[in-house]
């Protein structure tokens, strides 16, 4: 089997490399690779050397709150109909959700950031996101630098492999399983309320909530991600202290599946 197959072919690990790399880790790397264990390998060994080099664990709140002030990336207070966590995205000037700085490191390890803290504040045992995506009033005059474009991808791609989400900016084979919808076409919107409760979701993506995103409220409750974030880590650090025999590099859990859900 060629999961077990890539978990030898890594050799011995660190706490926090048997950490991530778990089952379903290892199996979302050798999809990316149509499993092939050689270039599995290497791929995931690329992923390892980059958390051990950026050490995303390590991002806190008040290094990239700055990035979340419009809005403009968040994770939504409400779930979807599986439970799945949801990451919101305005990448447009819509709302007072705006590319509101220019610095390319600082909207990177804010995306960064959103992801491993999306990571944790899973439910256990659910491994798949989704991500609603306003594109209301986007254009290339207020889109994201190449610069930053590329490495956005870049680090989805190559970090974070996860072939539903991807597959709409980089593998037409997967184009079916992203899912566009419009607000003025009921059959579209269906298909956004099969996945989640109109109830609970925003009336920009035509639902029946009119809670917006407030920064404030948000930096409360995402600080308390923090600390819990701190504590896992700080464990394993000692774990891998102790067992210092073999030099690991630092990774956190499993990068879950995600799915597209654009408006």
């Amino acid at each position: 089997m060629q999961i077990n197959e890539l978990k030898a072919a890594l050799g011995p690990l660190s706490t926090r490399d048997e950490k991530y790399c778990s089952v379903a880790c290892l199996a979302r790397y050798l999809e990316a690779r149509n499993w092939n264990v050689a270039k599995s390998r290497k791929m995931l060994e690329e992923s390892l050397k980059w958390r051990a080099a950026y050490r995303p664990e390590d991002i806190r709140w008040p290094e990239v709150s700055v990035e979340a002030e419009t809005g403009k990336m968040y994770g939504a207070s409400f779930r979807d109909r599986e439970g799945r966590t949801v990451l919101v995205v305005a990448p447009a000037n819509h709302q007072d959700r705006t590319q509101n700085t220019s610095s390319h490191e600082g909207q990177i390890r804010f995306l960064v950031y959103t992801l491993e803290n999306a990571v944790l504040s899973l439910p256990k045992g659910q491994e798949k996101m989704v991500w609603l995506i306003d594109f209301t009033g986007w254009t290339m005059a207020n889109a994201v630098p190449i610069k930053t474009a590329r490495e956005t991808i870049n680090i989805l791609q190559n970090h974070y492999p996860e072939p539903e989400r991807l597959a709409y900016f980089l593998d037409p084979r997967s184009i079916e399983k992203v899912k566009f919808v419009y607000l003025k076409d009921e059959e579209s919107m269906k298909v956004m309320r099969k996945y989640i409760d109109p109830k609970v979701l925003p009336l920009e993506f035509g639902g029946k909530s009119d809670v917006v995103y407030n920064h404030e409220e948000y930096s409360e409750l995402i600080t308390k991600d923090d600390i819990q974030t701190a504590n896992s880590w700080a464990e394993d650090a000692k774990t891998d202290h102790i067992n210092h025999a073999i030099s690991g590099t630092l990774v956190p859990e499993v990068t879950p599946q995600m799915s597209l859900i654009t408006a």
